[in-house]
């Protein structure tokens, strides 16, 4: 009964959260006009097959906020033919929860989408062992009620994170990888397919992902978000994969990378 109660009342103020977050940030976009039409071009930043989460082909504010530079920033995960991003049964991670292991993208690597310097590594949050709908919507609604900047810092919600800077002053942020995953060092000059890390569940995460997004400085807190398009990938069109250039894509999305543009280095 207690754990019934928890849960309950877990909901109910999650509920709170999103329909305030919803009035105060109504996206004020669709379709991502201004991703097809931005400047910035760079290679995807992960390998094998993987589902678009959360993406400003949809909505921008994607994340619902600019804060944190997230004005344009994906959310990546790996799903199966029937649509589950883990082996085990959903009403699993309601309830016990569900070990990180389990999940298809837990521990994949992810790559540099352009050389450049590494300007900050954050590696002190751990990734649990488990993720749970009530421990992880718990940290959620606690960092959207009581999160404060200067107190908390940003690795409460990013977790384990890396910043690359571009040469021309573009910085891309790539968050809640695996603790101890993490490959590169602050002031590392690093080519395009650069090994940094893996995919995580540390920080404000809700199931193992990575959250991928450009920034306009190196600052994290009091950075714009910028958008962007990927110069090359596949996507499934529900019998084949075809090869699409210079876009993004859009939520519900299976997309892949080309082989020929995985230039890696470890």
């Amino acid at each position: 009964m207690k754990r019934v109660l928890i849960l309950v009342g877990g909901l109910l103020l999650l509920l709170i959260v999103i329909s305030t977050n919803v009035h105060e940030n109504k996206p004020q976009q669709k379709e991502g006009s201004v991703m097809e039409k931005a400047a910035t071009t760079i290679a995807f930043p992960l390998r094998g097959e993987w589902y678009t989460e959360t993406s400003p082909a949809d909505r921008v504010p994607s994340h619902g906020t600019d804060r944190f530079g997230l004005r344009y920033a994906f959310d990546f995960i790996q799903k199966d033919q029937n649509e589950a991003s883990h082996t085990e049964r959903s009403v699993d991670y309601l309830f016990g929860g569900i070990p990180l292991e389990k999940y298809y993208c837990f521990g994949q690597p992810v790559y540099a989408p352009f050389a450049g310097e590494v300007v900050t590594v954050k590696n002190n949050t751990s990734d649990g062992e488990k993720a749970s709908w009530v421990h992880d919507q718990t940290s959620a609604i606690r960092h959207s009620l009581f999160f404060d900047q200067e107190r908390d810092g940003f690795e409460a919600i990013a977790g384990n994170y890396v910043v690359i800077k571009q040469a021309s002053g573009l910085y891309a942020a790539f968050a809640h990888l695996q603790k101890d995953s993490l490959a590169v060092n602050e002031g590392e000059h690093i080519s395009q397919g650069t090994y940094l890390g893996n995919v995580g569940h540390s920080g404000n995460s809700t199931e193992p992902h990575l959250h991928f997004q450009l920034m306009d400085s190196a600052i994290i807190e009091s950075a714009n978000g910028l958008p962007f398009v990927f110069s090359a990938y596949e996507k499934y069109n529900g019998q084949t994969w075809e090869i699409v250039s210079n876009q993004i894509p859009a939520v519900g999305e299976r997309i892949r990378s080309l082989k020929e543009n995985q230039t890696e280095t470890r």
